[in-house]
């Protein structure tokens, strides 16, 4: 990733996406999730990976208030730490992460069908922004991997001619965080 693009994703999508990369947890593993400052080392910048895309659904409590905060919730409920114990060492950290439904705030992903079935504009939009965010991103045959069930249905409906997608389980699913990566791992490396 070159710093022209860096900086182009960071003031346009910053406070809507991030990357897969986390500073290393210390004695708990929910340590260190909101550390924002490895975007500030050159060496995490040249190893980001545009090809590789996490989708999750939409931001589930409240507004990002930083770029690239998205996905480093430090909020003690949060289980985005899973994602990082997930992913670490695997050749998918450093890959871009988004939503597909930006600017919509629902802890219950339960309610976003409904909300898009009521909206069908919203999703048609979203869509756009997602294809717009890939190009700007310069992203050349990406795999895109979706977080749960309704992302995956959402990007096989909108995508399943242009691109290879997968489906991993949402972070937010129960289980220890070494199930979940064994559980990734398996399905992405299949």
């Amino acid at each position: 990733m070159d710093n022209k693009k860096y900086n182009l994703i960071k003031e346009k999508y910053g406070l809507l996406s991030s990357w897969a990369v986390w500073a290393e947890a210390s004695d708990k593993p929910k340590s260190n999730m909101g550390d924002l400052s490895i975007f500030n080392d050159p060496e995490t910048i040249e190893y980001l990976n545009e090809n590789i895309i996490f989708v999750g659904l939409n931001i589930s409590r409240g507004s990002i208030k930083e770029p690239f905060a998205n996905f480093h919730d430090a909020n003690p409920r949060a289980t985005d730490f899973k994602t990082r114990y997930a992913l670490k060492n695997t050749p998918y950290w450093g890959g871009y992460m988004t939503d597909i439904i930006k600017n919509y705030s629902e802890v219950d992903s339960g309610q976003i069908p409904k909300y898009l079935k009521d909206n069908p504009d919203i999703e048609a939009n979203n869509i756009k922004v997602f294809e717009e965010e890939l190009d700007d991103l310069g992203s050349e045959n990406p795999l895109i991997i979706a977080f749960g069930e309704l992302t995956f249905k959402i990007l096989q409906r909108n995508f399943k001619r242009s691109y290879k997608i997968k489906k991993i389980p949402h972070y937010a699913s129960h289980g220890s965080k070494e199930k979940y990566r064994e559980v990734v791992k398996e399905i992405l490396n299949s």
